[in-house]
């Protein structure tokens, strides 16, 4: 019975330093999450002048508010978007610190080009996003200013409704240019082979295309500018993974 309760006791004080670590972990990232949003907060009016000078771009000179508190909750949510964007590094360095002393040498030089790549890849697809796809769509979106039966049409879009687009484009372009890391690690997790891959290429290119459909306006230039570099993506993912198998074998002979 004694030996008994020593091993569960045993079981129970790693599990118990795991949660401690874990929870000292998010209170890191809840913290650096929380004093991000005040700065963010403080400077949200500047923040959303970067923000909309895509529209301005466009030709429209005009953001509307019709609900009494929406200018407010709009600065609120520049405020929790930009500290979202600006803690990501903190918190998945905290991230890391938690699962690092679990792993081997090797897993965590297999992992830290993951690391480098997840931050490049989303502020890229972001820039894209921002500087190309946005002013594109807000000229096609903004295009339908005019008479139409003698009654004048007149865009005025509103605050809430022109930042919930362009957190969308932001992250939503950010998001789908994570699709190589993803595969990295699905093929480094032994879920996916490089050559399952490429025998799905053509599946590949329906379900890129798809997304693109889904996460750019109704237009086929935007469309396309998320679309190709997905698809270019997959191709790139491909080749890192002949790469990685290529330094894996070599690791396995020498070995």
């Amino acid at each position: 019975m004694t030996e008994g309760g020593d091993d569960l006791d045993d079981t129970r004080a790693p599990l118990l330093e795991h949660l401690i670590e874990l929870r000292r972990r998010l209170i890191w990232g809840f913290m650096a999450l929380g004093a991000m949003f005040a700065i963010c907060f403080y400077f949200a009016e500047p923040i959303f002048g970067f923000l909309v000078q895509p529209l301005l771009r466009a030709g429209q000179g005009k953001l509307i508010y019709t609900d009494i508190f929406e200018a407010f909750f709009a600065q609120v949510k520049v405020a929790f978007f930009a500290a979202i964007m600006f803690s990501f590094p903190i918190v998945a360095n905290q991230i890391w610190r938690f699962v690092a002393p679990g792993l081997y040498a090797k897993e965590k030089r297999a992992l830290r080009p993951f690391l480098v790549l997840t931050p490049v890849l989303f502020l890229s697809g972001a820039a894209l996003a921002y500087f190309v796809a946005m002013p594109l769509a807000l000229h096609f979106l903004l295009g339908y200013n005019g008479k139409i039966g003698g009654v004048q049409q007149e865009a005025l879009p509103a605050i809430g409704n022109y930042l919930s687009f362009v957190t969308k484009f932001l992250f939503g372009f950010g998001t789908a240019f994570l699709l190589p890391v993803l595969l990295m690690l699905l093929e480094r997790a032994g879920i996916v082979t490089r050559m399952q891959l490429v025998k799905g290429r053509r599946y590949a290119i329906v379900v890129n295309t798809a997304i693109a459909a889904v996460l750019s306006p109704p237009d086929i230039v935007s469309m396309l500018l998320l679309g190709v570099p997905l698809i270019l993506l997959y191709e790139f993912a491909l080749i890192a993974i002949w790469f990685t198998e290529r330094r894996r074998a070599k690791e396995a002979s020498s070995a």
